[in-house]
């Protein structure tokens, strides 16, 4: 058994010796990487902003079920991430879904992704820009569950369907909204120096 010091020491030790830097290469210049993910980013503007509508889904029990859905979006890192927040209310007003993820583009694969949390889920997925919106997609077993966006003169339409091979896909989800708005969030509130 390795004293607990003694692997920290280990661990620190292979770390610093596994880095690119230790193999004679310069590390990614973090000022390229940054302005090469706002650049991604930037096409993914017309997202920024607040939105309501409707939505709607098919429950396991066959019912279709109908809420206000509003989403609040807005760039953070200085435009290098998206964040996203999606809130279903009820005929009552009250929540009955809510979301959050975050869009980021990886400047080394050149590969967009969504990291979300919804229901108690978490996951990443691939994310691909559209001409007039985006797709992304949750790999489920032996069926992909594809969502896909287009958001155009103010409206931000998306859909969600089932595809399984050799069948025809389902719809299960839609959702209609209109940009409702401009918002600072998420970088409103920062915490200043003093």
């Amino acid at each position: 058994m390795i004293p607990p010091l003694a692997a920290s020491v280990l661990v620190a030790l292979l770390t610093t010796l596994s880095s690119p830097v230790s193999f004679g290469q310069e590390r990614p210049d973090p000022a390229k990487l940054i302005a090469a993910q706002k650049a991604a980013m930037a096409p993914l503007a017309f997202m920024d902003g607040v939105w309501r509508g409707t939505a709607w889904t098919i429950l396991p029990s066959g019912e279709k079920h109908t809420v206000t859905q509003t989403e609040r979006v807005g760039p953070f890192l200085d435009g290098a991430v998206k964040v996203i927040e999606g809130r279903g209310y009820d005929a009552n007003g009250e929540v009955t879904f809510n979301a959050f993820g975050t869009i980021s583009f990886d400047a080394n694969t050149h590969a967009y992704t969504l990291h979300a949390h919804a229901q108690g889920n978490v996951g990443d997925f691939v994310l691909k820009p559209t001409a007039d919106g985006f797709t992304w997609e949750i790999p489920a077993g032996p069926m992909t569950i594809r969502y896909t966006a287009t958001v155009k003169n103010g409206e931000w339409k998306e859909v969600g369907d089932r595809i399984m091979a050799d069948n025809k896909p389902v719809r299960f989800f839609e959702m209609t909204l209109t940009r409702v708005g401009d918002t600072n969030w998420p970088a409103a509130g920062a915490i200043g120096p003093k």
